[in-house]
C-alpha cells in the first residue's frame, strides 16, 4: 500500500509577541472574521486565537521568543508510523523538539523551512 498524505484543516501562524495584538485585531476588526481566544497549556505558545477561515481554521499563536512570523501546516495520513518511515527513507527527519505535541504525531519541515505536523487523518 502506498503512503498517502493530504492537507488538513488547521493552519498555525506563529507570531512574535510584539506583533500579536495587532495581528489578532487585523483578522477580527479589519477582515471581520470570527476570532475567538482559546485556552492553551503549551510551554512555547503563550496564547492562541482560533480564526474561522473558510473551510480552514487559522490558529494565531503568540510565541514570546520569535523574531518573525512562521506559518505551520497540517498534513494528514492514515498511518503515521508508516508515513514517518516513508519520510525518513526519503531524507525527511522528524523535528519533534520544535513544540510539544500528542503521541503519534510528528513535526517535519520542507526544504524551505515550513513546518508541517504529520498526524492521523480525522475520521
Amino acid at each position: 500500500m502506498e503512503t498517502k498524505f493530504e492537507g488538513g484543516l488547521n493552519i498555525a501562524i506563529k507570531i512574535p509577541k510584539s506583533k500579536y495584538s495587532q495581528t489578532v485585531a487585523f483578522y477580527r476588526d479589519i477582515l471581520k472574521l470570527e476570532v475567538v481566544e482559546k485556552a492553551i497549556d503549551n510551554p512555547t505558545v503563550s496564547k492562541t486565537h482560533r480564526v474561522k477561515f473558510g473551510n480552514n481554521v487559522v490558529w494565531l499563536d503568540c510565541v514570546d521568543n520569535y523574531t518573525h512570523s512562521e506559518t505551520w501546516l497540517e498534513l494528514n495520513t492514515p498511518d503515521v508510523d508508516k508515513a514517518t518511515n516513508y519520510l525518513k527513507s526519503n531524507g525527511v527527519d522528524t523535528c519533534d523538539e520544535l513544540e510539544q505535541l500528542p503521541e503519534n504525531m510528528h513535526w517535519i519541515t520542507d526544504p524551505a523551512g515550513t513546518v508541517l505536523i504529520v498526524k492521523k487523518r480525522d475520521e
